[in-house]
């Protein structure tokens, strides 16, 4: 079976195929080094001319790939760790994300930035953060966030070939080796997927989503009706699916999983069917606490059911920096542990 790793590569390598404007911009890309987690490993190779390693800077080359965008190319830029997408902030939100409306709709932006993200690796504060969510509110900038069902690496692709505008690609350090699941043969769940209406690549202001982004359902097979919607993304989806499991076998609480693969701009037809269904949320995510992601999806569904006893919980990590120490780093951060008891306190379990 194939991983979610060799499932980017895989993307990369087609899109330097495909399209001779695809090239890969970032910091020890090179072979044989192949990047620190192996993502462009062989990309090199294959496509020596179009393989840019830079120096440590990544104001500099997310700046120059931008220009490169802007010019008609197709930049990939790859920030090393996500941590380090502070110091690209300003070329992104400032530049990248503003060029198409501050030029009257008359340039384009067509670059992707890909970046692992997350902790559970004992890499400290500075290397095990989840900042998506710092990006979550800027016009103009698309944020995709694969789990392991589908084809993380056809969700890549898309957004390297069709979509014009600027795209920031979070790729959870841990779903790397993780085994691809086919959502039509899961042997657990039965799994929907929902493709967006739009035509990728076409989106204006104020459209919500990229033809190209799956959002899946899951709920457990031969389950009973649902008592409650989980909704995740990224890795967050693997801890989900083993408490929908837990709850189910050890409880009887019965759940329905939403996972999104484009978390902004904000996708939520389908969480919002599943919350008018269930009556009750609970959103999971690795980022913190505090003005996350999750108090977002909760007001969304708030607002779109008009539901006044909406039940809705929040599971994320402590509003801490995330420390070295693996014993600490599971106290910091979400788990599957805390999913199961906070799921049983909005039932009315606990």
């Amino acid at each position: 079976m194939t991983t979610v790793l060799e499932s980017l590569n895989s993307a990369l390598h087609q899109a330097l195929s495909q399209d001779a404007r695809v090239l890969i911009i970032g910091e020890d890309i090179l072979d044989p080094y192949g990047g620190a987690f192996k993502v462009t490993r062989g990309l090199s190779q294959a496509f020596p001319e179009r393989i840019l390693s830079t120096p440590i800077s990544e104001a500099g080359f997310t700046g120059v790939a931008t220009g490169m965008a802007l010019r008609g190319l197709r930049p990939v830029v790859e920030i090393m760790f996500g941590d380090f997408l502070t110091l690209s902030a300003d070329q992104i939100v400032n530049h990248a994300a503003k060029f198409r409306w501050m030029y009257n709709d008359q340039v384009r932006v067509p670059m992707v930035i890909r970046t692992p993200m997350g902790g559970r690796r004992g890499y400290g504060p500075t290397h095990s953060q989840t900042l998506e969510k710092l990006f979550l509110g800027v016009p103009g900038l698309r944020v995709l966030a694969p789990c392991a069902l589908g084809d993380p690496g056809k969700l890549l692709l898309k957004a390297i070939l069709e979509d014009d505008d600027p795209v920031l690609f979070i790729e959870n350090k841990l779903l790397y080796l993780k085994q691809i699941q086919d959502p039509q043969n899961d042997p657990e769940f039965v799994i929907q997927e929902r493709l967006p209406d739009r035509p990728s690549g076409q989106a204006t202001a104020g459209e919500n989503s990229a033809s190209y982004a799956p959002v899946y359902t899951l709920t457990l097979r031969g389950a009973p009706e649902a008592r409650l919607t989980l909704v995740a993304y990224g890795y967050m989806v693997e801890l989900a699916r083993q408490a929908a499991i837990r709850l189910a076998y050890e409880h009887e609480v019965f759940v329905e999983i939403v996972a999104p693969t484009q978390i902004a701009p904000t996708e939520s037809e389908a969480l919002v069917a599943s919350v008018a269904r269930t009556g009750r949320l609970l959103t999971v995510e690795e980022g913190t606490y505090t003005a996350g992601w999750g108090a977002e999806m909760i007001a969304r569904a708030s607002e779109a059911t008009g539901r006044q006893s909406l039940v809705a919980r929040r599971v994320a990590a402590l509003d801490l920096p995330v420390p070295a120490s693996a014993a600490l780093e599971e106290v910091v951060l979400p788990g599957v542990e805390q999913i199961v008891e906070t799921s049983l306190r909005t039932v009315q379990i606990r």
